[in-house]
């Protein structure tokens, strides 16, 4: 049982320890915002706060944050030859996401009446426990969104995160819109996470935009830095033999990350370069298949796709690899990228979207969207860079003054007793 501080900050407006409930409605590995929530709990409690997170899960063997109170709700997992893992109380259907999730492809517009229902009675009873047991100071929920919106019903200040795909969800499925709309107008303060994401918030609520305040992304310096490994241990580990340059890519395999502008972009790159190049892909999403056939159809041979991998893999690969890609349509923030230029690998992003933020001339190089010749030309430039070894010093360096979850931390305590 966690003691009551009774201490309410938002109204005293001072740093005294503080307990925060985080709302998420993704688990804390496989998304963006699970990372963010992950994240921000773990530095919270190394400035003395109490934190206990709400999040849905399909398994008991969940990520989890050492100190901190983690309230499930539990979801059944039955897709392809994956099986439902028999938890007490789990609800019939898969948690629901924005595009796609490691261990879930179905989405909000895939829920029934009879199923939203049920999602949402599921969280209220999660959250209304959380209140009676932890007695939050503040609730930070992530999204705006469904699960933020049964914040409104605590009568406990409230922020909310607006991560992007919250938005793209908004704009394409009416049916949830009344329930971000009055997120938006309950919640204290919406915290942006770049500069395009705040000018889509300010789009979409325009009787909000006073309250939207932007605070960036941040990444755990425990778990991302350079840690140069032999590359026969990364071919040992995948059991692949890799060419002389190593090509990455990190994240969903939905269509906004733009994975099949990637492919394309290798068989040109392939076609007058053979040989040189080994890449992988990193992640797991609902366009999995199509991606496959795509690479084989393009005649593909060293093109590796590994699933979802561990932080641990993770930066062992970035550490390792010669440019990370994120060619994505639309990147609301796009926290792969700090996660690779922390290791020291340059990256090549789209010039939309979060992106435009982070990436610059010292640390890597912005493409046209949707545009395979100039990426082809970006790998091509980067990989072969005269000044390789400095410019993964400068993009690791960039990373730590610029993006360290540490040095954000009094910006959000800020946020909340505002």
């Amino acid at each position: 049982m966690f003691l009551n501080h009774g201490i309410n900050l938002w109204k005293d407006g001072i740093n005294k320890p503080m307990k925060v409930l985080m709302i998420n409605h993704f688990p804390l590995d496989g998304s963006g915002s699970g990372t963010y929530t992950r994240n921000i709990a773990v530095h919270l409690q190394k400035k003395g706060h109490e934190v206990c997170i709400i999040m849905p899960e399909n398994t008991k063997n969940f990520a989890d944050v050492p100190g901190t109170l983690i309230i499930p709700v539990y979801f059944s997992r039955t897709e392809g030859t994956l099986h439902t893992e028999v938890i007490e109380g789990m609800l019939p259907f898969n948690f629901p996401c924005f595009t796609t999730h490691p261990r879930s492809v179905m989405t909000f517009a895939d829920l029934d009446d009879n199923q939203l229902e049920m999602y949402l009675s599921a969280f209220e009873n999660a959250i209304k426990k959380a209140c009676e047991e932890f007695k939050p100071d503040i609730i930070h929920g992530q999204h705006i969104w469904l699960l933020s919106w049964l914040a409104i019903k605590t009568g406990i200040p409230y922020v909310v995160t607006a991560h992007g795909t919250d938005l793209m969800g908004y704009k394409e499925w009416e049916r949830f819109r009344k329930y971000a709309e009055e997120t938006a107008i309950g919640a204290k303060r919406i915290i942006t996470i770049s500069n395009d994401n705040n000018e889509l918030v300010s789009e979409l609520f325009p009787a909000c935009a006073d309250k939207a305040v932007f605070m960036q992304n941040g990444y755990d310096t425990g778990r991302f830095y350079p840690e140069p490994v032999p590359r026969e241990k990364i071919e040992n580990m995948f059991n692949i033999k890799l060419k002389e340059k190593l090509v990455l890519f990190v994240g969903k395999l939905a269509h906004f990350k733009g994975v099949d502008i990637l492919i394309e972009a290798l068989i040109l790159y392939e076609s007058e370069h053979p040989g040189e190049i080994t890449t992988i892909i990193a992640g797991d999403g609902e366009l999995a298949t199509t991606l496959k056939k795509q690479a084989a159809d393009g005649n593909l041979k060293d093109l590796y796709f590994m699933g979802h991998l561990d932080s641990t893999q993770l930066r062992e690969l970035y550490s390792t690899a010669d440019v990370s890609l994120v060619p994505s349509r639309r990147e609301p923030f796009g926290l792969v990228a700090i996660e690779a230029l922390a290791c020291g690998c340059p990256v090549i992003a789209t010039n939309q979207g979060g992106l435009t933020d982070i990436i610059n001339d010292d640390v890597g190089s912005l493409v046209n969207v949707e545009d395979a010749k100039d990426l082809a030309k970006a790998i091509r430039k980067e990989i072969f860079h005269p000044d390789r070894t400095q410019r993964g010093k400068n993009a690791a360096k960039y990373a730590l003054d610029n993006y360290a979850q540490d040095s954000l931390m009094d910006t959000l305590i800020k946020i909340y007793n505002s």
